[in-house]
């Protein structure tokens, strides 16, 4: 065994010592060398295309690398907003809300990008080493084609001289193994290469697909996201405006001590103008700072909106909506026993003509209203709103009217107060 390993490895020595004389040969211009023009074409294209699928492979591991730290950027970014957006200030709950959402955005267009994009980048670069280590391969047997050719041209000539015909029919046959193990591995890659070369065209077009295509959807949502984030500060901008989070406003509407009680503990009798209740403050509501409602009218139907043109302008400041009650509120609220058919009394100056089905009366908005739960209705100065029943009569609410807008058909609860009939 260990002679026949000596035996391998002098054999490797000698036929490496053989390519490199052969080579060195050549060099000098002492021999010829076998040309083909098209493999050379070949390999000068799959060497470019090696290059360039090697350098996009690297950039685009850059490229993802970045967008994970900037996932984990956002990610905390959106956690300091959250901290620093007040529970009392309108619109918390739909913030934190908005922040999930961006951070799960993030989470699917990071595993896109890994799992459909770079996945198969990596087999596509893959497959060159393989084709690389064929094509040295080529080269080394081409060599050893030469060298056998140049020793059986040489071995001819001396053996003209020499009548020796053994050894030029064991050099013939030396020359005709190595050019059948050449001529096998270059015909298989003069059909390999030039398919390698044609099919780079349909995966870059799968892959960039796939790339723009995770960017724009990421892009169109999260900018659906930041819309939202921008409307609910505009909200809190304008209730800012109104002094809503002032400590002047808040101290405004702490209740006062019943004067007739202290009077009565001191033994005196209440004086007529000591007797008068001074109203409570509205409940807090669950998304943002007390809100005043509107004053109950004389007669029995509902409030009417106030009068307003329909050209005012966006930026006036519009009235407060009537605070909302969630439903155990309503249970014990001693109000709502009044009948629910109040809130569909027709206002002066409705038109009820030409109204399509199921349409009470037709509103046109004076001031902008920005949604603050999801079964709400936005809209801006100017949109018509087509008034409609309750689907559940348990739902309505004092104040608020149930609507479709025209421009859209989304339907929603509105505050009567923010629109005018027409």
């Amino acid at each position: 065994m260990a002679e026949s390993k000596g035996a391998l490895i002098a054999k490797s020595v000698q036929k490496h010592a053989g390519r490199a004389k052969e080579k060195l040969l050549q060099n000098l211009g002492k021999v010829d060398r076998t040309l083909d023009d098209i493999f050379e074409e070949h390999l000068q294209n799959f060497n470019r295309q090696h290059q360039q699928a090697t350098r996009l492979q690297k950039e685009f591991n850059n490229y993802i690398r970045c967008i994970r730290a900037v996932q984990t950027a956002s990610k905390s970014l959106m956690e300091a907003i959250t901290e620093v957006y007040e529970s009392g200030w309108s619109g918390h709950d739909l913030l934190y809300v908005q922040a999930q959402n961006m951070e799960m955005l993030w989470q699917d267009f990071s595993h896109k990008l890994g799992d459909q994009v770079l996945i198969p980048l990596n087999t596509y670069t893959n497959q060159f080493p393989e084709v690389r280590k064929k094509v040295e391969k080529r080269g080394r047997k081409l060599v050893d084609y030469d060298s056998q050719r140049h020793s059986f041209q040489n071995l001819q000539a001396n053996a003209a001289k020499r009548r020796d015909d053994v050894k030029v029919t064991k050099g013939r046959e030396q020359l005709e193994e190595a050019k059948r193990t050449y001529e096998v591995l270059n015909s298989e890659l003069h059909d390999e290469l030039p398919a390698l070369y044609d099919s780079r065209v349909l995966f870059y077009v799968n892959n960039l697909q796939t790339l723009f295509s995770a960017e724009q959807l990421f892009h169109a949502e999260s900018s659906k996201v930041f819309a939202e984030l921008e409307a609910i500060t505009d909200k809190l901008a304008n209730d800012c405006q109104r002094g809503s989070y002032s400590k002047k406003a808040i101290a405004n509407n702490v209740p006062q001590t019943n004067n007739a009680n202290v009077n009565s503990h001191n033994g005196n009798a209440p004086s007529p103008t000591n007797t008068v209740q001074t109203p409570p403050s509205p409940a807090l509501n669950g998304d943002g700072p007390p809100k005043v409602a509107p004053e109950a009218p004389v007669a029995t139907s509902a409030p009417v909106a106030p009068e307003a043109p329909a050209d005012t302008p966006p930026d006036s400041p519009a009235p407060e909506a009537p605070a909302r009650q969630n439903s155990e509120d309503k249970t014990n609220d001693e109000h709502n026993d009044k009948k629910v058919e109040e809130l569909y009394d027709i206002p002066v100056g409705a038109t009820l003509a030409g109204l399509p089905a199921g349409t009470l009366y037709r509103v046109r908005a004076t001031y902008r209203y920005t949604r603050e739960d999801s079964d709400e209705l936005s809209f801006d100065v100017g949109d018509v709103i087509r008034v409609v029943e309750y689907d559940d009569p348990d739902e309505q609410e004092e104040g608020w009217l149930m609507g479709i807008k025209e421009t859209t058909n989304e339907k929603g609860m509105f505050p009567a107060n923010f629109t005018r009939p027409i």
